[in-house]
């Protein structure tokens, strides 16, 4: 079997003992962002990214070395394994290439070759074998079949005979490992997808247009285009197969199995290998190199789903102040919610600026007041209906107003998911769906990442075709996702949700209820040691988690950076060498950079850590989150009607695919920036180029109203 550990080592340019400490660390139950950040000697430095590539290679080839000892222990059962299969077995590396060589083997239901073997037929099939070799004799197929004709097995002529014949060996034909992985790879290769649209939807009547006479190569299809053609298919919209140039492949066959030069073998195995390609292993193949081509596109999608995932929690968060959030709308109104610069709830009014004179001038009054009771220093609006009407009715009111607070149209997508979830029914009882969602419209912009950690990722809009993958993989890459941001930030421990606190390393969803829960029985946390007084949070969890959750303004100043609690004597001693007291020790960056850190190294804190700890003392609590910007949309273009080809807008990007971005310039629609239109060179990779929130500059293209279509270019505008 596979030395797993030096294989891993091979495939990912790891050296031996990385792999073996990394394995080790993971099996005791580490997380990945804590041996990333806290255990960094033991691995080399190696990254999260390095470190989930090693976990997940290391689940396929576990998971594949167990399905060997199965197909072994199977095969040996039929008394069939022999030494060379059981080394091709072993070798093997990967699940395909595995299932290829135990298809012989496999229990079968009944097949046409079931039938003949049942009729007695295989010793003419075996005798035909022999006759497939150079130099061999010539014999009388019809002869040698006229011997196994049998009433009682009802086997009534010659021909019957050879027919069953030819099904046994053109079953064993199509489940040749070689064969099968050959065929495979030329589909691959040369293979050609092809699709139409079915006659039930005349042209201009689908969304799947451009599949209408689609041609592409297997091996150039681009992800998106394939989880397009799955979906259609899905749908019932179209369909699509492969084609390529089958006499290729027959005469690949012939190639490999036809060895003698006899005439009447040759037509007898030509229109057998025939049989046993279109019967037994065209649509199978095809089948497969569908499968892998779709796999590729899950694994490409998820990964722009999780690329713009990162970014959209880690956006810049405009900072915990007071906050007026709005959740626009024309015949149901504006409701408005008051935030303090915890998060905290405060008021909630619904006013109805669109509407008669009468109550606008009521809506503005009551703005008005809100503003200066509750010092407001933001104000929210979610990008919805209204939205522009509203920021517009906003503006006006903050012109008699100083100091203004910053007014900011906020992406509300999953706003109504999360307002009707259980989440936000916990969180707020006794308020209506519709103010949960002014609420989560306004929080999102004083810390996007608390927020969204509330909302299904799926629901928040940044995915490509997400419906269509693998959803096992989805929620595990997303859910890795969630985890890597929030531990990347770091979480206040003091007004964490237990959402939030669920991502943190080594805390389960249990345990973060139990610190909600002994945070409000006992008030806030002074120092991080309190947390072993949580229920089920013990000295391992309390390892895993401590250096990600911070205290701000407790006992202990170190509490509020990122040195994990292991590595407190460390500072301690680093202090004491400076003679500057604990407590002053994150106010001397200078003092700090001078250190001499072999001094301090020791068996279990070597430099990386001590790297670490110098920077996080130099710049202690720092959020690692970009400088806060947001885009200006344009006075008067509220609607796609507004819209000219050639005008120059700003906008913020909402979700990137493979095919190009989506920008967000105010009109209820977003518009879409194709790849080619990124930039004045070639883009391979839209994320190379942009990313989600990030704030562009566009040029309308096309309008095309009919569809809600807006065409939108970054060339040769200065960003």
């Amino acid at each position: 079997m596979l030395n797993i550990p030096e294989l891993l080592a091979t495939e990912l340019d790891l050296k031996s003992h990385q792999v073996q400490n990394a394995l080790e660390l993971l099996a005791e139950g580490a997380t990945i962002p804590f041996i990333a950040r806290y255990r960094k000697e033991r691995t080399d430095e190696m990254n999260e990214v390095q470190l989930r590539d090693l976990a997940d290679r290391y689940t396929y080839l576990t998971e594949l070395e167990e399905r060997k000892s199965v197909i072994l222990n199977a095969i040996a059962e039929q008394g069939k394994l022999t030494d060379e299969l059981k080394a091709k077995i072993s070798s093997c590396l990967q699940k395909t290439e595995l299932e290829d060589l135990y298809l012989p083997y496999r229990p079968k239901r009944r097949t046409r070759a079931t039938l003949a073997r049942e009729k007695g037929l295989e010793p003419l099939a075996e005798f035909i074998k022999s006759l497939n070799v150079k130099n061999a004799v010539t014999a009388s197929l019809e002869e040698a079949a006229a011997k196994y004709i049998s009433e009682t097995k009802e086997v009534k002529t010659a021909q019957e005979a050879l027919k069953g014949a030819a099904d046994i060996l053109a079953e064993e034909i199509a489940e040749k490992a070689d064969l099968r992985a050959y065929i495979r790879d030329y589909l691959l290769a040369e293979g050609v997808f092809v699709s139409r649209i079915k006659d039930d939807y005349p042209e201009g009547t689908t969304k799947f247009e451009m599949y209408r006479n689609y041609q592409i190569k297997v091996k150039n299809i681009a992800p998106h285009n394939m989880l397009a053609l799955c979906r259609g298919e899905t749908e019932k919209v179209l369909s699509f197969e492969i084609a390529f140039d089958e006499d290729t492949v027959l005469y690949y066959l012939e190639s490999q199995e036809i060895k003698t030069k006899i005439r009447t073998i040759r037509d007898f195995y030509q229109s057998m290998l025939k049989d046993a390609f279109n019967r037994l292993m065209k649509i199978s193949l095809m089948g497969e190199v569908i499968s892998e081509k779709k796999d590729y596109a899950d694994i490409e999608s998820i990964k722009t789903f999780e690329a713009n995932l990162r970014e959209l929690l880690l956006s810049a968060p405009a900072g915990m102040k007071p906050t007026l959030a709005i959740d626009p709308g024309f015949r149901t109104g504006c409701k408005v919610a008051v935030l303090d610069q915890t998060g905290k709830f405060l008021e909630y009014q619904a006013v109805f600026p669109h509407q008669a004179a009468e109550q606008r001038l009521k809506a503005a009054q009551t703005i008005k007041n809100l503003i200066e009771k509750y010092k407001i220093e933001l104000i929210a609006i979610g990008n919805g209906t209204a939205s522009r009407e509203t920021e517009e009715f906003v503006s006006q009111i903050l012109q008699n107003i100083e100091p203004k607070p910053v007014k900011v149209i906020v992406n509300e997508s999953g706003a109504s998911i999360y307002s009707a979830s259980k989440v936000a029914l916990e969180e707020f009882p006794d308020l209506d769906v519709t103010v949960r969602g002014a609420i989560s419209i306004g929080r999102r912009l004083q810390d996007p990442l608390a927020e969204l950690v509330k909302i299904d990722p799926k629901s928040i809009g940044v995915g490509q075709y997400q419906h269509d993958v693998d959803q096992k993989l989805l929620k595990k890459k997303l859910d890795e996702t969630v985890e890597s941001c929030v531990n990347y930030v770091g979480v206040d421990l003091n007004t964490a949700s237990k959402e939030l606190l669920t991502s943190v390393s080594g805390v389960t969803p249990t345990v973060a209820n139990n610190i909600v829960t002994h945070r409000n029985q006992h008030g806030v946390f002074k120092n991080r040691r309190q947390l072993l007084k949580v229920p089920k949070l013990g000295p391992k969890a309390f390892e895993q988690a401590a250096g990600f959750l911070r205290i701000r303004g407790g006992d202990n100043p170190l509490d509020n950076t990122a040195v994990h609690p292991e590595s407190y004597s460390v500072v301690e001693a680093i202090a004491s060498d400076l003679n500057v007291p604990l407590n002053q020790v994150t106010q001397i960056a200078e003092k700090l950079k001078k250190t001499n850190l072999k001094k301090y190294v020791t068996d279990t804190v070597g430099e990386p850590t001590l790297r670490d700890i110098l920077s996080e003392l130099e710049k202690p609590g720092r959020d690692p989150r970009a400088e806060f910007k947001y885009a200006t949309f344009k006075e008067g273009i509220k609607e796609i009607t507004d819209l000219k080809e050639g005008m120059e807008l700003e906008g913020t990007i909402t979700n990137v695919a493979n095919f190009g971005a989506f920008v967000d310039i105010g009109v209820h629609q977003d518009g879409l920036v194709h790849i080619s239109q990124l930039a004045d060179r070639f883009v391979d990779d839209p994320k190379k180029i942009v990313k989600v929130g990030q704030v562009v500059k566009v040029r309308v293209l096309e309008v095309n109203e009919k569809l809600k279509r807006i065409s939108l270019s970054m060339k040769a505008l200065k960003q």
